[in-house]
């Protein structure tokens, strides 16, 4: 049973004064402080935090409006540019850098009135799927600390299952918040690819990088999504938000009018039972509440991972090249020359994923090899997203797992990067297409949470989130 209130109603009781923002900030400080054994938090933002609860209890006592997010604490990733502590993608190579801006979408949270109270933990620049590659520490999931919380955004799902905030910002590459959303528990979402603003967020690859929320409800992460969706001048990759908005009402999808189709190459070998078993469930539910399922078949999937890992590396080579050592971040004072610089300050401030992806994505984009790999990468991705495009005119949605397995062992794929990257095969696709997806927990295997996804068009979101209040509902 969660310690928060649905965050509409949060903001109600702040602006109505039954509750203040100063003690909701004191709670979720609190709750990070008596959980730090799982290792979700990299910095508490306690000054700042506590400063814009002070403002927005002393406007609410003056008479004023504050916004639909009014004294909500929030956690968010620690590859958003914030005040008041320094932001690290936890990275060493980024330790110590304090951003001279804010990202977008924390600016338009702070204008809702949501305070910021932490940034979580991630894998370094968000390569991986465990939030075992920090730089810093290994996150726990909260179900069994001596298993991963999936990644990236692995510090973000674990810090709202355990409470530490009513909701909290991930970013989405290849699935980094669908995962961890599915392993830990709650809802993670990817929106459609520029829906929300990444001006201020720490790059990964710019063609994929989306933000979402991961919240323990649709109807929380609608309301959210619905403040920090749209255009910003700052970010020429996003698209006009949708007119009616993003919230949702009771009644607004009638299963009986939807049209699924389950995709038919997550469903096959190499799908653990227990996880397969609970999505076949969970189908079968909205089946037998009115919705009508057929089996869908993309032809491509098995190649996306393939075509993901060549092209995601080519862009992180691309975007790490910034960090030289010589305008922010980690340096190396020791060297004499330039050459030195660039060479020590990257050997010791990277860590060993980022050097790898960065060796494969460089080879990939070399002379001799960019017509081999990265060009028919780039046509592999386009062939993928002309199927979705099909499918979409046969059904509305689509569903599946998150991931083959549930959350693995600490330490377990650590030592083979091959198998690491296989945990994303469920999810890359919907990244390289651009679509937005989805991840509701519906179960368990092993005592461990199975999320399922759905997948909608392109700009279809608002129609997405009401299919998974729906589903959220029928299969409570």
């Amino acid at each position: 049973m969660s310690q928060w209130q649905p965050i509409s109603q949060i903001a109600q009781d702040v602006q109505a004064g039954r509750v203040t923002a100063m003690s909701l900030v004191e709670q979720a400080l609190k709750t990070i402080d008596t959980k730090h054994e799982f290792s979700a938090i990299i910095i508490a933002i306690t000054d700042r935090a506590r400063e814009r609860a002070k403002e927005v209890d002393e406007r609410i006592a003056k008479g004023e409006k504050v916004g639909p997010l009014a004294g909500v604490p929030c956690i968010v990733k620690d590859n958003f540019l914030t005040f008041g502590v320094e932001t690290t993608a936890a990275s060493n190579i980024l330790k110590g850098f304090n951003a001279p801006y804010q990202a977008t979408v924390i600016n338009k949270l702070e204008a809702a009135g949501a305070i910021v109270v932490a940034k979580a933990n991630l894998d370094a620049f968000g390569h991986g799927a465990s939030t075992e590659h920090s730089d810093f520490m290994i996150t726990k999931n909260p179900h069994d600390q001596t298993r991963v919380p999936g990644g990236s955004s692995g510090g973000p799902a674990a810090a709202v299952v355990l409470d530490m905030a009513p909701f909290a910002l991930g970013t989405d590459t290849g699935g980094s918040n669908r995962q961890p959303a599915s392993y830990c528990g709650c809802v993670g979402y990817r929106p459609t690819y520029g829906l929300v603003s990444r001006s201020g967020v720490v790059a990964m690859a710019s063609s994929a990088d989306t933000i979402g929320p991961l919240t323990k409800s649709v109807d929380d992460l609608a309301y959210v999504l619905d403040v920090i969706a749209g255009k910003d001048p700052l970010d020429s990759t996003t698209i006009d938000r949708d007119t009616a908005g993003y919230q949702l009402t009771a009644g607004n999808l009638h299963l009986t009018s939807q049209k699924i189709g389950v995709i038919k190459e997550y469903m096959g070998e190499g799908v653990d039972p227990g996880v397969k078993a609970a999505v076949q469930s969970a189908v079968s539910k909205l089946q037998t509440a009115g919705a009508e399922v057929q089996e869908i078949s993309l032809p491509s999937l098995p190649l996306a991972l393939a075509a993901y890992y060549v092209l995601v590396p080519a862009e992180i080579s691309s975007n790490l090249s910034r960090y030289d050592g010589q305008r922010y971040g980690y340096s190396d004072a020791s060297v004499s020359s330039l050459d030195d610089s660039y060479n020590q300050t990257r050997s010791q401030g990277f860590g060993q994923e980022a050097k790898r992806r960065i060796m494969i994505g460089t080879y990939v984009l070399s002379s001799g090899y960019y017509d081999a790999y990265y060009k028919k990468a780039q046509k592999l991705r386009t062939k993928l997203i002309n199927e979705f495009t099909s499918a979409f005119k046969q059904v509305d949605f689509l569903a599946g797992p998150v991931a083959p397995t549930t959350a693995f062992k600490i330490g377990e794929m650590s030592s083979d990067p091959l198998q690491m990257f296989l945990v994303d095969i469920m999810t890359v696709s919907a990244a390289l297409a651009g679509i937005p997806a989805i991840s509701l927990p519906v179960g368990s295997s092993n005592n461990m949470p199975v999320g399922l996804q759905f997948m909608g068009p392109p700009r279809s979101d608002r129609a997405l989130l009401a299919l998974s209040k729906t589903a959220e509902e029928v299969l409570a």
